[in-house]
C-alpha cells in the first residue's frame, strides 16, 4: 500500500496530499484555462497569493460546508449563518462576507452566480462534496475573472473525465440523521469518454422547534446533485483537440429560517427555535449546460465554452407582524419592552395571534460564451506569455415576492390566505468582458502586466400595478489594470509585490446618478517558499477603496429598502496573510504534517457620515467594518502511516462588530449598536484506515467541545453554530 498523505502536489503554500493518485494526461494548457492555478508543482512565480485545496484535502475532513473547508485559507473572512453552510457568506481581504457577492465565484472556470451581474447574492451555491478540488486566488491577477475584481476568485473544479475505469462510492450516517451518499463512474474507450456522479446528503438538524407534533417540525435539509460528462478527442488521444459537453442539476429542501433568539434564550438553548418559524422553508432547483471545444496549435492554445445556468427558488419564511407592529429584530432584542412583549409571545407560541409569511419567489438565468487564448512569442529578445480572453454574458432576475397570514393558536400556525405582493420587478444584464495579460520573464524577474475591460448595459422594471414596462436603463463602462512582480532569489523562494483596480459594478435598478460603483486600489507585498515538504507565504496587502459600497437585502436586515444601494465613502482595509505547512518524518512508516494559518485585518472608514445601511449607522473616521475579525488562526496537526491517518483541526476566530457605527436619533432602538460575535474556538478530528487497497473506513467529529457561540445576530436574533455532530463512513474506490 501506497503510504496514506505522502505523495505531495505542492501549489504555492498549501501542501494537497493525494491518496487515489493517478497520471494526469489532459492536456496542461487546458487545465490552465477551467483552473485559475492549474497543476504544476513548481514554485509559482506570479504575484497574488494563491490556494489550493485537492480532493483529499476535501475528504480529510468531509466537510459539506465550504466555510469549514476555507478554513485554512489565509486572508478570507466568513459570517456564518444556519451551521450546515447552505448559503454562505464569504469574503476575501475584508471585503463584504455578504452571500459573498464580492468574489468572483466560478465553476470550473466559468461564473456559476445565479445572476453575477443583475443580483450577485450567492443563494445558490455549489456541493462542494463532489468538488475534486477547491482553489482561492487574491491579488493583481483577479482581473482575470470579473466582473467582481476587488477580492478575488473561488473557484470549485468538478471531477474530470478519467483515462481508465475509476469507480467511486462513498457513505455515510452521523447526528441528527445526517446521510451522504455519492457515487460516481468514468472512463474513456478510444476517443471517447465520460464520468457521471450522483450526490444526495441529508440531515434532520440539529434545533428544535417549540411545540410537540408541530406540522413540519423537521429543521434539517435534503440536497441531490447529478452531473454528467462527455467528451470526444479529436487528437486519439493526446488531449490537443476535443469537445466535451457537462450537465447537471441539483435541487434543495431546507426548513431554514432567518428567525433567532433572544440572547437570554439563546444562553438557555442555543438549538431551541420559535414556533412562529414554523413554516419557513426554502426550495431550489438549479440546472447547468455547458460545452467546452479545446485546440492546441503549435504554440497557441484556445478555450472556449458556452454555457447556461438556470435557478428558480422560493424562501418562505417569517416577516413579521405587519407594517404598524415592531420588526422581529426590534421585538428580540428587547421582547420585556411592552411595545414587543405581546408580539414576542407570539413567535413562541405562548399566546394567540396573527403572524405574516412572506415567501421570496425568485427566478435566474445566466449564460454566455467565453473564449480564452494563451500563446507565446518573442518580442525584442524577451519571451511573453500572453493571455487574451473575451467573454458575452446575459444574466437577468425576476422577483415576484409576496406575503400571507397566518394564525398562531395554541402553538400551531394555520393559513388564513390574503395572498399580496410586495416585491415584483426584474433586473438584467448584457455585458462584454475582454481581458490581456502579458508574463515577461528577464532571468530571476518575472513582470506580469494586465487589464481588464467590462462594458455593462443594464434594465431594471418595476412590474408592480400601473408601472409595467417603464424600464431604468444604464450604461457602464471601466477598464481595470493590474501590474505585478515575482523575483526568485532561489530555486526554492522569492519576493512578490502588485497593484490591481478593484470594482463592484452597481446593480441595474440604481441610477448612477445617484450610487457609484464601487472601486479600490489593491497592493500586496509577500514572500513565498517551496521545495515539495517545506511551504510557506507571507503576505501583506492594503486595500483602498474609493467608494465601499453595500446593499440591503433580506440577510442584513428588515430595516431598509430591500436592493437599496448604499455608498460607505473612502474606506481602507490593511493586514498580513501568512501559511506555513511542513511534514516531519517520526520514522520509516509514520509522518507528522501540521500547518499554521494565520489572518490579521484591520480596516478604517476615512469619512464621518450617517447611514440608513443597518450595518452601519452613524460612522465617525476610524470606525472599523462589521464582522471583520482581527486575528484568525488556524492550527492542523495529523499522523499518517501506510494505511491510516488522523487530524485535528482547530479555527480560531476573534470577536466581530455587528454593527459599525452609533445609531440615529430616529432608530429606536439602536440596531445592536455595541453588539458583537464572540470570539471562536472551534475543534474538528478526523481519521480514516484503508483496508484491501480499494476500501476506507473514516470517521469524524465535528466541533469537538461541543461549545455554541452565537455566530450572527441578523437578520432577526442570535442564531448558533453547528453543535458537537459525528459522522463515520466508508468508501470504495476502483
Amino acid at each position: 500500500m501506497k503510504k496514506t498523505l505522502i505523495a505531495l502536489a505542492v501549489i504555492n503554500s498549501v501542501t494537497v496530499p493525494t491518496v487515489f493518485a493517478q497520471e494526469e494526461k489532459t492536456n496542461d494548457n487546458y487545465v490552465e484555462r477551467i483552473r485559475i492555478l492549474g497543476t504544476s508543482d513548481k514554485l509559482r512565480t506570479q504575484g497574488g497569493a494563491a490556494s489550493l485545496i485537492s480532493e483529499t484535502e476535501l475528504e480529510k475532513f468531509e466537510f459539506d460546508d465550504i466555510s469549514r473547508v476555507l478554513s485554512k485559507v489565509p486572508g478570507v473572512n466568513i459570517r456564518e449563518e444556519d451551521g450546515y453552510g447552505l448559503r454562505p457568506n464569504i469574503g476575501f481581504r475584508g471585503a463584504t462576507t455578504e452571500r459573498s457577492k464580492k468574489i468572483s465565484l466560478l465553476e470550473d472556470g466559468v461564473l456559476i452566480t445565479p445572476a453575477p451581474y443583475s443580483a450577485p447574492a450567492a443563494y445558490y451555491f455549489p456541493m462542494v462534496s463532489r468538488m475534486a478540488a477547491v482553489e482561492v486566488f487574491k491579488g493583481p491577477s483577479a482581473i482575470k475573472y470579473g466582473p467582481n475584481t476587488v477580492s478575488g476568485a473561488l473557484n470549485l473544479v468538478t471531477r474530470e473525465i478519467p483515462e481508465e475505469l475509476d469507480i467511486g462510492i462513498d457513505v455515510s450516517y452521523g447526528s441528527d440523521n445526517y446521510t451522504k451518499l455519492h457515487g460516481f463512474h468514468g472512463e474513456t474507450t478510444g476517443n471517447l469518454g465520460y464520468v457521471v456522479e450522483g450526490l444526495f446528503v441529508k440531515a434532520d438538524g440539529f434545533k428544535q422547534l417549540d411545540g410537540e407534533g408541530i406540522e413540519g417540525d423537521d429543521t434539517g435539509f435534503d440536497k441531490t446533485d447529478f452531473m454528467a460528462k462527455v467528451k470526444y478527442d479529436f487528437s486519439d488521444g493526446n488531449g490537443n483537440h476535443f469537445i466535451e459537453f457537462k450537465a447537471s442539476v441539483a435541487d434543495e429542501t431546507s426548513n431554514e429560517t432567518y428567525l433567532g433568539l433572544t440572547d437570554e434564550d439563546f444562553n438557555a438553548n442555543p438549538n431551541r427555535r420559535y414556533a412562529g418559524s414554523q413554516q419557513d422553508q426554502m426550495d431550489w432547483d438549479h440546472s447547468t449546460l455547458q460545452l467546452t471545444h479545446f485546440i492546441q496549435l503549435d504554440n497557441v492554445d484556445i478555450t472556449t465554452r458556452a454555457y447556461r445556468h438556470d435557478f428558480e427558488r422560493a424562501w418562505q419564511k417569517i416577516n413579521g407582524f405587519g407594517p404598524t407592529a415592531p420588526n422581529l429584530l426590534t421585538i428580540l432584542l428587547d421582547p420585556s419592552d411592552s411595545n414587543n412583549e405581546y408580539y414576542y409571545n407570539v413567535l413562541t407560541g405562548q399566546e394567540d395571534g396573527d403572524i405574516v409569511v412572506g415567501t421570496n419567489d425568485r427566478e435566474y438565468f445566466s449564460q454566455g460564451i467565453q473564449t480564452d487564448i494563451g500563446f507565446d512569442l518573442k518580442l525584442l529578445g524577451l519571451k511573453h506569455d500572453i493571455e487574451v480572453g473575451l467573454r458575452y454574458h446575459q444574466d437577468e432576475i425576476q422577483r415576484d415576492h409576496f406575503e400571507e397570514d397566518y394564525s398562531m393558536t395554541s402553538g400551531q400556525m394555520s393559513y388564513l390566505g390574503n395572498k399580496r405582493f410586495t416585491t415584483v420587478n426584474t433586473e438584467e444584464t448584457d455585458a462584454i468582458s475582454v481581458y490581456l495579460q502579458d508574463t515577461v520573464t528577464i532571468d530571476a524577474l518575472t513582470l506580469t502586466a494586465g487589464v481588464r475591460g467590462e462594458f455593462i448595459e443594464s434594465r431594471y422594471e418595476d412590474r408592480g400595478e400601473g408601472k409595467e414596462g417603464v424600464w431604468l436603463e444604464k450604461d457602464s463602462d471601466i477598464w481595470l489594470p493590474s501590474v505585478s512582480a515575482f523575483y526568485q532569489l532561489d530555486k526554492n523562494y522569492g519576493v512578490f509585490a502588485g497593484v490591481h483596480q478593484g470594482y463592484i459594478p452597481s446593480s441595474p435598478q440604481q441610477d448612477n446618478a445617484n450610487t457609484d460603483s464601487e472601486k479600490s486600489l489593491n497592493y500586496e507585498l509577500g514572500y513565498r517558499y517551496a521545495d515539495g515538504n517545506l511551504n510557506a507565504e507571507v503576505v501583506g496587502f492594503f486595500n483602498d477603496y474609493e467608494n465601499l459600497k453595500e446593499t440591503c437585502t433580506f440577510s442584513t436586515s428588515s430595516n431598509c429598502d430591500l436592493d437599496t444601494e448604499f455608498d460607505g465613502g473612502d474606506v481602507e482595509v490593511y493586514g498580513i496573510e501568512a501559511n506555513i505547512n511542513h511534514t516531519i518524518k517520526l520514522t520509516n512508516s509514520i509522518d507528522l504534517p501540521w500547518s499554521v494559518t494565520y489572518t490579521y485585518t484591520e480596516s478604517e472608514f476615512k469619512n464621518s457620515f450617517e447611514s440608513d445601511f443597518p450595518q452601519w449607522g452613524v460612522i465617525e473616521a476610524g470606525d472599523a467594518l462589521p464582522y471583520m475579525p482581527e486575528n484568525q488562526v488556524a492550527i492542523e496537526v495529523g499522523l499518517a502511516g501506510d494505511s491510516w491517518s488522523v487530524s485535528l483541526l482547530a479555527k480560531y476566530t476573534d470577536e466581530m462588530l455587528e454593527r459599525s457605527g452609533g445609531y440615529i436619533e430616529s432608530e429606536q432602538p439602536p440596531e445592536l449598536t455595541g453588539y458583537t460575535v464572540d470570539s471562536q474556538l472551534v475543534l474538528d478530528i478526523a481519521a480514516n484506515y484503508q483496508f484491501a487497497e480499494q476500501h476506507t473506513i473514516y470517521g469524524k467529529i465535528d466541533n469537538l467541545t461541543d461549545e455554541q457561540e452565537v455566530v450572527s445576530r441578523r437578520p432577526y436574533g442570535a442564531r448558533p453554530g453547528k453543535p458537537l455532530s459525528a459522522m463515520i463512513g466508508y468508501k470504495y474506490r476502483f
